[in-house]
């Protein structure tokens, strides 16, 4: 069966249809070479139609304990090879179980060098019998799913509060506000601390404080930083009072309660395979990073520190404040998929930045 991805910009390409449903989305890719599960349930690729750059996808089937969440949050999954044979075809089950398109045989090289040298745009997953129908089905199908509510963050978070009992009797109480949570970063929490209160993204401070944490998590989380609605009023009347440890999306609602900006990339950052200087705790290493927003350093206030950066291009990677004990961090110390060395980060913050 004949699959088209069809880009906003007019571009199509051609492959094979595995099965799902014909959907739109942002299309994007990704470099791990690795955690296709963890990826496709990770809600920070809300609405996105994610690439995948290495050939062979499906190899080595499926294991529920490694999503990110309880359910596949993207649109579609692309690759040059999916195994679907006798021996094994688990996650083409899994993807077509949840009605999301799997599409092989698509030329990925070709179509990350466009989604690199033009941007990241939205575009659609079609089954059709030829390119002209693929246009007009996909064209419909962009416009409608463009519809939806910018504030990408509550549509991903949770809307109820709840609380886990955590690991370590002697640890700090840890609030955490749900922008769209990995569970990683829950169980790295809980490994660290005696108990976890869960937010929804738009919870206010009193609600946040009433539970008298000794700090706050901000989360990942998918869509632009700037259209997110409550969140960064929350944390702009919590910075002072308790620690703030901001991932990826947190760091990014942290910079704009602090009056920073942030921008657009032009095709963001996903993947395993990053490499960060980290001047907080003096090592530079390969980290994982899914976002396609960055902090831009000059509008960060004066008592802020740069103290990591992307080597690839130079990015704000995070930052911090000892005064206020304040740390972002773009990317993901939680990995999955990916390298743990940044992992140290969850210890410094416990140990360093709350004390």
């Amino acid at each position: 069966m004949k699959a088209f991805l069809v880009l906003e910009t007019g571009e199509s390409y051609e492959g094979l249809w595995h099965g799902g449903e014909n959907r739109a989305g942002e299309v994007v890719f990704n470099t791990s070479h690795s955690g296709y599960e963890e990826i496709a349930t990770d809600p920070s690729y809300f609405s996105q139609i994610v690439v995948m750059t290495a050939p062979m996808q499906g190899n080595y089937s499926t294991d529920s304990r490694v999503w990110e969440s309880q359910k596949i949050w993207i649109e579609g999954f692309i690759c040059l090879q999916m195994q679907d044979s006798v021996r094994d075809r688990g996650w083409l089950d899994r993807l077509l179980e949840n009605k999301v398109p799997a599409v092989s045989e698509i030329d990925t090289r070709n179509l990350v060098l466009r989604l690199r040298q033009g941007g990241t745009p939205w575009g659609a997953l079609v089954q059709c019998e030829n390119k002209e129908q693929a246009l007009l089905q996909a064209q419909s199908l962009i416009a409608q799913k463009k519809k939806i509510d910018k504030d990408w963050v509550w549509l991903a978070s949770r809307k109820e509060k709840e609380v886990r009992r955590g690991e370590s009797f002697v640890g700090p109480r840890i609030a955490v506000l749900d922008l769209g949570a990995k569970e990683n970063i829950l169980r790295e929490l809980l490994f660290h601390s005696r108990e976890l209160h869960i937010f929804p993204s738009r919870a206010t401070p009193a609600e946040i404080l009433s539970c008298e944490p000794d700090a706050v998590m901000l989360t990942n989380g998918p869509g632009d930083p700037a259209d997110v609605q409550v969140a960064i009023q929350t944390v702009q009347s919590l910075i002072g009072k308790k620690p703030i440890f901001g991932i990826c999306m947190g760091h990014q609602i942290l910079a704009l309660a602090l009056g920073a900006k942030t921008y657009k990339l032009k095709f963001g950052h996903r993947g395993s395979n990053h490499p960060i200087r980290d001047e907080l705790i003096g090592k530079t290493y390969v980290s994982s990073q899914n976002h396609g927003y960055a902090v831009n350093s000059e509008t960060l206030p004066k008592e802020t520190r740069i103290t990591h950066r992307n080597l690839n291009d130079g990015t704000v990677a995070g930052f911090f404040c000892a005064e206020k004990k304040y740390l972002g961090i773009q990317y993901h110390p939680e990995a999955c998929p990916g390298p743990h060395e940044a992992r140290e980060l969850f210890q410094h913050f416990m140990t360093r930045v709350m004390s």
